[in-house]
């Protein structure tokens, strides 16, 4: 599927990937550790009246575990946004958490009125299976050179389809603009992840893609050169208070203008 992601042409809507089941002990370890996270157990509540009801963010524990990258747009801002960001989402499907796509319908369930979606999503599909015993071999090894597997790129340019389709998908509902916040590198804590830096490069090339090639205004946001080991918390993934509010810089300057 790499020739997809070479032409800026919609894509049609394909059959979605087969997730990844995970063992029970690695689920618990997720909950535990807060990586990935478990639903509403590491997330903050929905909120599905704010002051600004057509603002709306969806996406995984980046945004939802702490809170903090929210709370800091918001602040920013001078006023609250509808919030549906859940740990352990992965952009469709998934066991642990209601899916990106998933959320962003319930806000429309919700309220169809919707301008703006702050969003990420497509981490926890990658990072889950390599967390557990790295089906698609998205982990580059030292003997690699920094070459990144054919199964993990074939995997990702499966994400990136998934990727077109709900942002064509939110085109079609009425959809404005979309801010889509890509990831950063992992780095070497609890679940040694510092093997991730190809296929977070090729998952980031892939969304910026998908953002510019879908029918919905979509502006992507890149934080790779902005986030460093210093910024992440324990379990080598997540964003402490200061990475958090490097995060709402990069977003704040393409969300203040639609507001």
């Amino acid at each position: 599927m790499k020739n997809l992601i070479s032409k800026g042409h919609f894509l049609p809507r394909l059959r979605p990937k087969a997730f990844f089941k995970l063992p029970v002990t690695l689920l618990c370890a997720l909950v535990l550790t807060g990586c990935g996270g478990a639903g509403s157990l590491l997330s903050n509540p929905r909120v599905t009246d704010a002051d600004n009801d057509r603002v709306v963010t969806i996406g995984d524990s980046i945004f939802a575990l702490s809170g903090k990258l929210q709370d800091f747009l918001e602040d920013k801002a001078g006023q609250t946004f509808r919030q549906y960001t859940l740990s352990g989402a992965e952009l469709t499907g998934g066991l642990l958490a209601t899916s990106v796509a998933d959320q962003y319908r319930t806000a429309r369930a919700d309220n169809p009125d919707i301008d703006t979606i702050v969003m990420d999503g497509g981490g926890n599909d990658i990072l889950i299976p390599a967390i557990a015993l790295d089906p698609y071999n998205c982990k580059t090894q030292w003997y690699q050179f920094g070459r990144l597997s054919g199964k993990c790129k074939n995997f990702i340019d499966d994400i990136y389809v998934e990727g077109v389709n709900l942002l064509n998908d939110m085109h079609a509902d009425g959809v404005d603009n979309v801010i889509y916040l890509g990831y950063y590198y992992t780095k070497n804590g609890i679940f040694l992840l510092d093997s991730m830096e190809e296929a977070v490069d090729y998952g980031d090339t892939s969304l910026s893609q998908a953002c510019s090639f879908s029918a919905v205004r979509c502006q992507f946001v890149d934080p790779r050169s902005t986030i460093n080991d210093a910024d992440i918390i324990v379990d080598g993934i997540h964003p402490n208070t200061n990475g958090s509010r490097k995060l709402a810089d990069l977003v704040w300057p393409k969300l203040q203008p639609l507001l």
